[in-house]
Formats: C-alpha cells, structure tokens, sequence
C-alpha cells in the first residue's frame, strides 16, 4: 500500500474517532432540563428531609456566617434551627411564618402566602417539585466534583433576587444555593449529611412564643 493511502487511511480513522467521541460527549452530557428533572424525581419522592446547613451572607457593607439544622416536612412544613447563633428560628408551620432570634422583644410572625424570604425558595420541595416551573430562564454550567451548576430567576421574587443558583449532584441532591440580591447581597447556602424520609415529631413545626414575648404581624414586602 502506497505512503499516501496510509496517510489518507489514518486521516479516515482519526477524524472517525473524533466524531465518536464528539457525539459521546454529546450524548454523555446532560442539559438544564435532564438536571431539573433528577432534582423532581429526588425530592418528590420524600416525605421529610434533615440536613445540616452553612449560611453566609455580605451585603450592606458586613459579612455573617451562621449554621444549623434544615428540617423540612410535606405539605409545607420548613424549619431552619439555628445553632449559630443559638436561639435563632425560621419555621414555617404550613400556614405561618415564623421568625425569632433568643433576646428578640418580639416574634415576627407572616402569612406564608405573603413570604418573601430568601430561604422561601426551598418551599418548592415542600410539595410537587418542578423546578423548571419555579426558576425561570433556566441554565446549566458545570459545578465542582462532577456536579452542575442550575442557575434561573424564583419566580414571585424577581424585584428582588437577581439570580438563584443551585449546586446539584449527578443524582439530583442539591449541596449549595447561592444568591444574588439585586442590591448586590450575596447569599451562600451549603447543605451536608441529608438524611431522606426521616421521623420527624409533629410538635416541631409547632411554634410557641417565649413567655412574654409578644407576637407581631410582620408587614408584607412592598
């Protein structure tokens, strides 16, 4: 066989091999939609979930970095239990919003219809999750460790949230939510050690004010 045949022949199965594993590639990766759909198949088939979580907020000139326990429960149920700072409580009891921090003169309490919350957008795993219903204009970039990075606008909280993002395992588990207020605040959430459809007493998203700690209707956001 002639030098040029070979060359030409080699040429042939190269350029085959880079098309394979072009289509590979292709085929091998997901889109923004496979992504959302394995984060609705995660969580709609739990009924509770536990988690630990990290929250660190800067934004209007300081920086906080606070912990705790995430407790959610179907329908509708969320608690976030503070241990840094101890004392310190969001829960949503299905009807009501709840927030209070140890030493507080008050308990803020709100309709959950009328929260405005940046922790709210964790309710759509309270119920049927469809993600791609809830975050509009949605994207997909990839994260770290093999993970994916979902990225789209909560609907109901675009006044005042820029961009939400999601750092979603291959499985759909979702370890990071990170905010982008339009005033420039940026919100960090980590999550850890998710336990699925675990017991959870009712009497926890119950909440009992402190003794004389008065209770106030917190004003709806504007």
């Amino acid at each position: 066989m002639k030098v040029s045949h070979l060359i030409e022949r080699g040429c042939m199965i190269a350029a085959a091999a880079l098309l394979s594993a072009s289509l590979h590639a292709q085929q091998s990766t997901p889109s923004a939609h496979d992504i959302a759909a394995r984060v609705d198949r995660h969580y709609n088939q739990l009924h509770s979930l536990r988690s630990g979580f990290s929250e660190t907020y800067q934004g209007m000139g300081m920086k906080r970095t606070e912990s705790g326990t995430l407790l959610l429960q179907k329908p509708g149920r969320m608690k976030w239990d503070y241990s840094s700072p101890p004392g310190k409580i969001f829960l949503l009891d299905g009807k009501y919003a709840w927030f209070y921090t140890a030493g507080d003169p008050r308990v803020q309490r709100i309709s959950a219809k009328k929260l405005d919350d940046l922790r709210s957008p964790l309710r759509f795993l309270l119920g049927h999750t469809e993600l791609e219903k809830e975050l509009g204009n949605l994207t997909m970039s990839a994260g770290p460790n093999g993970s994916y990075t979902l990225t789209g606008l909560p609907k109901g909280l675009e006044n005042r949230v820029k961009k939400l993002s999601l750092t979603v395992t291959p499985d759909g588990i979702i370890t990071a939510i990170d905010v982008e207020e339009t005033s420039g605040a940026l919100t960090h959430f980590t999550f850890s050690g998710e336990q699925t459809n675990v017991a959870i007493p009712p009497s926890t998203f119950k909440f009992t004010p402190p003794p004389g700690i008065p209770v106030v209707d917190a004003l709806p956001p504007a």
